[in-house]
């Protein structure tokens, strides 16, 4: 049946990021080509320090968003209760997984509905793939049904072209993806936002989706998990091309960032984000929020709800001892601060 067979897909998924390693080999997310200018002169007191902004109309105490992870299975169930409540504790955003499966039936619902239980009153995105947006009959009762399965303040509609390309059950034919965007968008009230999978977001990617009607741009970049890598090791196959296929985060948060100038949107940093140093660069880069995902799955597999919140207590620690070298009293100081090529340096 095709529901189990779609249940299997995202276990194997899990069980892979957990178990092998399917990062991106030579490519990196590109903040290490960067560096702040320090400020010798600071005069920012560090105690009074604020890391809060908004996101979806919301204030969160953190510009950071726990990324779209799973959903759709039993194990999903538990890894997204821990999740949720690590997000309710630090007052910050929480995505599901893609919620395929939840159209297909009514099994797994709870797996998705944990999320909002557990999560009080922060900012939640709902989650489904471009290739189901693209050829789907009825995408605004659909898009209705997964925004009310989660109570969902945002939903992310996720393009993953390479993903399906090399997948054994992939559907690569996203035609008539625009078009039902741009109708999702003009019907739903919901903001939608658009991610990639680890191959990023072009400029002239997110312009397009932007002139759509789209509301965020997740450029998801390369650097982080690589899907290729996955999916090539679900089929036991290799191709080292296409495995380190895709755009760096931090090139894709520059050049997307330039939008800015005729588009209002939130614009999040995510591909290879796993510290401190890389939410603080792409804060600087552009990015009004951050978000990993695999790192915080396997820190939650691991250590449980109490090792990811300190994961992401010893990330904003860093991030707000750059604040205060860069004498930045808040994020929305920071968000000019702007970084320094290394060559500059040199």
């Amino acid at each position: 049946m095709q529901e189990s067979n779609t249940s299997n897909r995202k276990k194997d998924h899990i069980e892979l990021c957990l178990s092998e390693n399917v990062s991106f080999k030579t490519k990196t997310n590109g903040f290490e080509n960067y560096e702040f200018e320090h400020y010798a002169i600071t005069e920012v007191e560090f105690n009074k320090i604020d890391l809060s902004t908004r996101f979806l109309k919301k204030k969160i105490n953190y510009p950071f968003l726990i990324s779209c992870m799973t959903g759709g299975t039993e194990e999903a169930k538990s890894i997204n209760e821990k999740l949720a409540t690590v997000a309710k504790e630090f007052q910050i955003p929480i995505g599901v997984g893609s919620q395929r499966q939840a159209l297909e039936d009514k099994q797994y619902h709870s797996t998705y509905r944990v999320v909002r239980k557990n999560a009080g009153n922060v900012p939640i995105l709902g989650n489904i793939g471009a290739a189901q947006v693209a050829k789907s009959k009825k995408i605004i009762d659909e898009i209705r049904l997964l925004i009310d399965l989660v109570e969902a303040d945002g939903m992310v509609i996720h393009v993953n072209p390479l993903q399906e390309l090399l997948q054994t059950e992939g559907e690569p034919d996203f035609k008539g993806l625009i078009k039902n965007i741009e109708k999702i968008c003009s019907k739903i009230k919901t903001p939608i936002i658009v991610k990639e999978v680890g191959s990023g977001i072009s400029k002239r990617s997110a312009k397009r989706l932007l002139e759509a009607g789209v509301q965020g741009i997740d450029v998801s970049g390369a650097g982080g998990t690589s899907w290729a890598a996955v999916e090539l090791m679900r089929s036991n196959k290799e191709d080292n091309y296409f495995q380190e296929w895709g755009l760096p985060t931090s090139y894709c948060v520059r050049k997307v960032k330039e939008l800015k100038k005729d588009f209002d949107f939130t614009l999040i940093s995510s591909g290879g984000i796993s510290n401190g140093v890389d939410i603080a660069k792409s804060i600087a880069l552009g990015a009004d929020l951050s978000a990993s995902a695999r790192i915080i799955l396997q820190e939650v597999m691991k250590n449980d709800v109490n090792g990811v919140v300190e994961l992401i207590q010893s990330w904003f620690s860093t991030v707000k001892r750059i604040m205060y070298l860069t004498g930045c009293k808040d994020i929305q100081t920071f968000k000019k601060v702007g970084l320094i090529r290394k060559e500059e340096l040199y």
